[in-house]
């Protein structure tokens, strides 16, 4: 038994592709696996209203009167406005500044606006009326 034999058998019994008709037999038998992983990461965000609600207790605001949620409601407004101005400064230094502050700021951005979202459903719940309707403070331009 010669050398090149014995490596094509080792390859055999481990897997390998020591047959040319054996890789598309495996990939075949891989593919309904690798389909729900992508159809489950294609799905994952149909159901939640952002990154940022995952942060964020649902029940949080359950104990709050209205005083209460009108000055949280202030504070993170103030947030918002904070976070989104850096992340613009960031986009303006050019260089990359875009990804550097988007890295940097994104995801308590995005904490903020879901803390935001959950505080008007539970002020809507209480029938408080602190929340403008209009959500946007910049100019257009």
């Amino acid at each position: 038994m010669d050398v090149r034999s014995r490596i094509g058998k080792a390859r055999s019994r481990a897997g390998g592709a020591a047959e040319p008709g054996n890789l598309p037999a495996r990939l075949v038998a891989r593919l309904p696996g690798a389909l729900a992983g992508l159809a489950l990461v294609a799905l994952a965000g149909c159901g939640s209203n952002g990154a940022g609600s995952f942060l964020v207790d649902p029940a949080h605001y359950d104990a709050y009167h209205c005083n209460d949620l009108a000055a949280r409601w202030k504070i993170l407004l103030a947030r918002e406005k904070e976070l989104r101005g850096l992340m613009n400064k960031a986009a303006e230094s050019g260089g990359g500044g875009a990804i550097i502050g988007s890295l940097s700021y994104r995801t308590d951005y995005d904490s903020t606006i879901a803390e935001e979202k959950l505080l008007q459903h539970a002020a809507a719940e209480k029938n408080c009326s602190f929340a403008t309707p209009y959500r946007s403070d910049e100019v257009i331009r």
